[in-house]
């Protein structure tokens, strides 16, 4: 136990002053016994997505130097656009503890517990055109699925195209990138990455769709390790993706490895009025085909639902 008195003395700050502080550390998460008449004492590091705690374990990375935490905000897809439109430079990182406004894809929202998931969301500014950008963003899935692998090998996500990774055939983790271009470069872009960790539980209707790395794992897992694991992952998708001519190739083909549903399954697609077929794996481009009665057609925006 330290005592107010000390903490407040090498503060140089009121005994009272010290009790506010420790109460607000208290509401974000900060375990500490004790009370003013006894003194305190830190019971646990918090899991808290610190800068301070995330710069050391992503040296040599492009994510290293601008990492932005919020306690709550709306979305961090928004203010990393709102960041990358004012010139914000590329390997700025945008997490929060909790969104009130979380998205993804769609217009769908994005159930953000506070401080028990990954809302990450990052700027760059690669040297590719608007068509390219689905090859990243399938990289990006990659990166999450390797991140997973890295911190339990025993947890195998299934890659979901285009943008989601389930387990056990429910969603744990969602990809939304967005972009500001012109017709043959990308000015800026941004992906954000949300991702369903120590969850205990979902409300309603998400019960039956959703899930998080505790409930498969019946474990806490640390948001720390797990997203200096994601961006380390991130950095070199992204950097392969940039310096080497047969990355393309590379990712897709690690994407059909790693999802259940690129090949074989029957699916229904909302677009275009809607069309089943079995899916044929991915294009050159990245977009998934599924053949249907018509003959073979190329998924590009719609929602791909597996029938069972």
């Amino acid at each position: 136990m330290v005592s107010g008195t000390k903490i407040a003395e090498d503060l140089h700050v009121s005994r009272s002053e010290v009790w506010r502080l420790v109460q607000q550390l208290r509401q974000v998460g900060v375990d500490i016994a004790g009370h003013p008449a006894t003194g305190y004492r830190l019971q646990a590091a918090p899991d808290l997505l610190l800068p301070d705690m995330l710069s050391p374990l992503l040296r040599g990375t492009i994510f290293s130097d601008r990492i932005h935490h919020y306690y709550k905000v709306g979305s961090t897809n928004d203010v990393a656009m709102e960041a990358a439109s004012d010139g914000e430079p590329e390997g700025s990182v945008f997490l929060a503890e909790q969104q009130t406004a979380g998205r993804g894809r769609g217009a769908h929202q994005w159930h953000s517990a506070e401080s028990t998931g990954i809302y990450c969301s990052v700027v760059l500014r690669p040297v590719l055109p608007p068509s390219e950008i689905l090859i990243l963003s399938l990289a990006a899935g990659l990166a999450v699925y390797e991140a997973v692998q890295e911190v339990d090998s025993r947890v195998v996500p299934d890659l979901k195209w285009p943008n989601d990774l389930l387990i056990n055939r429910k969603k744990f983790c969602g990809i939304l990138t967005e972009m500001n271009a012109e017709a043959t470069r990308v000015r800026y872009l941004v992906i954000g990455i949300g991702m369903n960790v120590n969850h205990a539980g979902f409300p309603g209707e998400l019960k039956t769709v959703a899930t998080s790395l505790r409930l498969e794992t019946g474990t806490e897992w640390s948001r720390i390790e797990l997203c200096a694991a994601l961006l380390k992952s991130l950095d070199r998708e992204y950097w392969h993706l940039m310096d080497d001519p047969a990355a393309r190739d590379s990712i897709l083909q690690r994407f059909q490895e790693r999802s259940s549903s690129a090949r074989g399954k029957l699916v229904e697609v909302a677009e275009n009025g809607g069309f089943e077929g079995i899916t044929e794996g991915l294009d050159s481009r990245g977009f998934l085909t599924v053949r249907t009665g018509q003959g073979l057609r190329t998924v590009l925006s719609g929602t791909v639902k597996v029938k069972e």
